[in-house]
């Protein structure tokens, strides 16, 4: 906007080319914005300004400095977005929310705040200074990341690396509640929602202290923190989430839940590992409003849905979703069992950990330090008058050996595996211990599944299509040769100029025929038993991938990245 700003100011005679050029050089110094910077330097009065740019726009303006701001309407926006936007709610009526800009013309802006907020947002205009005064008036209790680090003086908190089980308990709980501390931490809590993020890794190193965000299931870098501030950001998260500070040399889990602007609430589980130079975090966000539980949505092409229908609905039998871990298996499963969850049905799960609460279902958590395991959860549903069970994930013999009776005796069981594909599933069951008969009686269904990114819809364009590329991708060469064009991300201010925002599953759906059946008895391999399935009409993960590729949804790096070759 500055570059607009400063043309329209010159053009309207309110400031010389002299002065524009002087408050550029003053902006490069101290990276605030134009209107702050002219009003500051005494190059342009606020008044006049606010005016103009009222005028301009075709906006009302609004004296901030006159304006009482109840705090329930500040709390709406929270102040990384309140800042980042140069936009701060002034007033709320009904489904209505008033809100003081610098800019009124930037769309993106307003249509984020209608998002973040739910509410319809009127703009009125005010200039950047009084909007920077007021952020700092009314959010108090937080700061940016640049804000955050200049309040740390180089002595503020100092820690030897030597000797760090001789830590002081009580100095490390007095460094993590210092004000920039407690700061830091929220803005790195508050960065992470904002971008979408499903983990946020906080690493020590030797020589450096990072923090990464997987977004869309890639790890990129969101800030270097100094090192000395290690144990006082790992202090506070601890204390966030409930954990001994003082256990510095056993891995803790615990909880964080926030709640954010009007009602949106987010749950952060927290995992701290002791690594050779500090404890790991690694805080895992599960945002309930993004639990998407329309199977239509979730990316299964209308055959493979119908089939996974088709198994859910089977009086009994197992339906198994494999994948490693972050691969969708939860979100699956969570779908079907909303899905099956009716007023006849009686659903119990047992889950390590409980991620969503789905009201109607049963839900159990997993405590293994007191002998509440998978085995000993499925004992107890079996007694429980159970329809429907489901079960976090079979890692033994002894539960798969129960969720293999419950369904021969009349009940649906659904699970996950760790496995690489469908096929492979059935030999991992057999190693575990279950004989082959009981798998081939027991299983009904497997899904082998993948998340991959999908190309951004704001800057998807087409690009040209290459068919060498596509019959090494595994599409036959006719079929390659007709393909007219794929497409690509550009990269954007959306998709943080990544070319991808969202992702998209990936699905292997694989139905125990009896021709697959006969193949188990017999001890055939994941190898034969894929051959088979394919020849039965079993689309793989690749092929799927090709599929979405085809649709444009998603780019051939990001399905070879994730899916290997047929």
């Amino acid at each position: 906007m500055s570059d607009r700003l400063g043309e329209i100011l010159i053009r309207e005679s309110l400031i010389t080319p002299a002065q524009l050029s002087q408050a550029r050089e003053e902006q490069k110094k101290s990276g605030k914005r134009l209107g702050y910077t002219l009003s500051k330097l005494g190059l342009l009065d606020e008044q006049n300004l606010t005016s103009f740019l009222s005028t301009h726009y075709g906006v009302p303006p609004i004296d901030l400095a006159s304006t009482n701001i109840e705090p329930e309407v500040v709390d709406l926006i929270p102040e990384t977005v309140a800042r980042r936007l140069q936009a701060i709610p002034v007033n709320r009526s009904g489904s209505t929310l008033i809100v003081a800009m610098a800019d009124p013309s930037n769309i993106y802006a307003i249509d984020e705040l209608k998002f973040l907020t739910n509410y319809n947002v009127e703009v009125t205009v005010a200039s950047d200074a009084a909007i920077e005064e007021a952020l700092n008036r009314y959010y108090k209790e937080s700061v940016n990341f640049d804000e955050a680090m200049f309040e740390f003086e180089e002595e503020a908190i100092e820690f030897d690396d030597q000797g760090e089980e001789n830590f002081n308990i009580l100095d490390l709980e007095k460094a993590s509640e210092e004000a920039p501390v407690i700061r830091l931490v929220n803005f790195i809590l508050l960065s992470a929602i904002k971008k979408g993020a499903s983990d946020i890794h906080i690493e020590p190193y030797e020589k450096f202290f990072r923090i990464r965000l997987r977004i869309d299931g890639v790890l990129m870098e969101e800030m270097t923190p100094p090192l000395r501030l290690k144990n006082a950001i790992t202090s506070r998260v601890k204390i966030m989430s409930n954990l001994d500070i003082a256990e510095r040399r056993l891995p803790q889990d615990g909880r964080i839940k926030l709640k954010v602007g009007k009602s949106k609430e987010m749950d952060f589980r927290v995992s701290v590992l002791p690594t050779l130079f500090g404890e790991k975090i690694v805080l895992r966000l599960l945002d309930k409003s993004n639990l998407q539980l329309d199977m239509t949505k979730l990316g299964f092409e209308s055959e493979t849905l119908k089939l996974f229908k088709e198994a859910i609905y089977q009086p009994y039998g197992m339906v198994l979703v494999t994948g490693p871990t972050g691969s969708g298996k939860t979100t699956t499963l969570y779908s079907a069992l909303s899905e099956l969850n009716k007023v006849d049905q009686n659903i119990s799960t047992a889950e390590d950990p409980v991620e969503f609460n789905l009201p109607g279902i049963n839900q159990v958590q997993i405590h293994d330090d007191i002998g509440l395991d998978f085995a000993a959860s499925l004992r107890s549903f079996l007694r429980q008058d159970p329809d429907i069970i489901m079960v976090g994930e079979i890692r033994d013999f002894e539960t798969a050996e129960i969720a293999v009776k419950a369904a021969l005796t009349g009940h649906l069981v659904l699970s996950t595996l760790h496995t690489n594909d469908a096929p492979s599933t059935i030999n991992r069951l057999l190693n575990m211990g279950v004989e082959p008969f009981l798998v081939t009686a027991s299983v009904n269904l497997i899904v082998a599944q993948r998340l991959c990114r999908k190309i951004c819809a704001e800057c998807k364009e087409p690009m040209e299509t290459p068919v060498d590329t596509l019959i090494e991708l595994g599409m036959p060469a006719e079929d390659a040769k007709k393909v007219p064009h794929l497409f690509k991300g550009k990269g954007c201010h959306i998709c943080n100029n990544t070319g991808f925002k969202g992702r998209v599953a990936l699905y292997e759906v694989m139905w125990l025929y009896d021709e697959l059946k006969d193949l188990i008895i017999q001890g055939a391999s994941s190898a034969e038993l894929k051959a088979g399935a394919i020849k039965l009409g079993m689309r793989t993960l690749r092929m799927s991938g090709i599929q979405k590729i085809l649709e444009g949804i998603t780019s051939i790096s990001e399905v070879t990245r994730v899916t290997a070759a047929d």
